[in-house]
């Protein structure tokens, strides 16, 4: 699927990247590879364990109605 420019939002895995990049990496300071692929596998196992199906997102968006009027560009 073709996303609009600066419309990484709208792509659900961005979302899964920044939170790892967020929760993984941010304010650490890996002496080795080994140490990061530790903190990132913690986090992704830890996702796993806790994840959900994706729903609810944009519900009160226009976009989301079958009768939104769709222009090609």
């Amino acid at each position: 699927m073709f996303l609009p420019t600066y419309a990484s939002w709208l792509n659900w895995i961005e979302a899964e990247f920044a939170a790892v990049r967020y929760f993984a990496l941010n304010g650490t300071d890996h002496r080795t590879h080994a140490e990061q692929d530790a903190a990132i596998g913690a986090y992704i196992r830890w996702r796993n364990q806790h994840a959900r199906p994706k729903s609810g997102f944009a519900t009160g968006s226009e976009i989301r109605h079958p009768d939104y009027p769709f222009k090609a560009a």
